[in-house]
């Protein structure tokens, strides 16, 4: 093999690479978890085997395609931690998760649920919700935060706004701001009252 030809097949290696990786994101985001290997080889316009060959389960292409969004919540997450007041830090880290989890249906239930064998993701999970934990130990000293809130809460508040359905991904992210709105009233000892967010028409589900 020529150099040549050695440097064109790691180059068409890694362009396979990274069109799997984006469109994996992309299905991910749109459909969730179950979208199957399979599919996502037929949109990447290549063959199964040569996914595998990138990624040898599909929890594999799960923690690689969402590492970057992980790592973005552990980012909120230490903003938060920086600001002076420790009930605005948190209000600021409830409405952005709910912004990243509204925008990657994916994402949102693998950060609410344990993936298997997923051990880079499930550790930068875990590292963000250690952070978390101590921003809520701040709130809850300085007062505003309730005394029974418990992380699970957040857990569940990001469950209930992964179920947000909108025509479109803006209409999604407006939606999750009221929600997030309406959640952080519910957080604190002394609810403020104060304008939400615009509410958004929201399709209703037919029995």
């Amino acid at each position: 093999m020529t150099a040549e030809v050695g440097t064109k097949l790691r180059s068409d290696a890694r362009d396979n690479r990274e069109r799997i990786l984006a469109v994996a994101r992309t299905a991910f985001a749109a459909d969730g978890l179950d979208v199957p290997i399979r599919e996502i080889a037929r949109r990447a316009e290549l063959g199964v085997a040569t996914v595998y060959r990138h990624f040898q389960t599909k929890e594999a292409l799960l923690t690689e395609a969402f590492a970057e969004r992980m790592a973005s919540c552990s980012v909120i997450v230490q903003e938060g931690l920086a600001a002076d007041d420790p009930w605005e830090g948190f209000s600021l880290v409830v409405s952005r998760l709910m912004e990243v989890h509204a925008l990657d249906r994916g994402f949102a239930r693998a950060f609410t649920s344990q993936l298997p064998h997923a051990v880079d993701l499930a550790a930068e999970r875990d590292r963000t919700l250690r952070l978390l934990l101590e921003l809520v130990r701040r709130a809850k000293e300085t007062g505003p935060l309730r005394s029974d809130f418990v992380l699970e809460d957040i857990s569940m508040a990001l469950m209930a706004n992964e179920g947000i359905r909108a025509e479109s991904p803006a209409l999604r992210v407006a939606a999750s701001r009221r929600f997030a709105a309406l959640m952080l009233l519910s957080f604190r000892t002394d609810p403020v009252r104060s304008p939400l967010p615009p509410a958004v028409r929201l399709p209703l589900s037919r029995g």
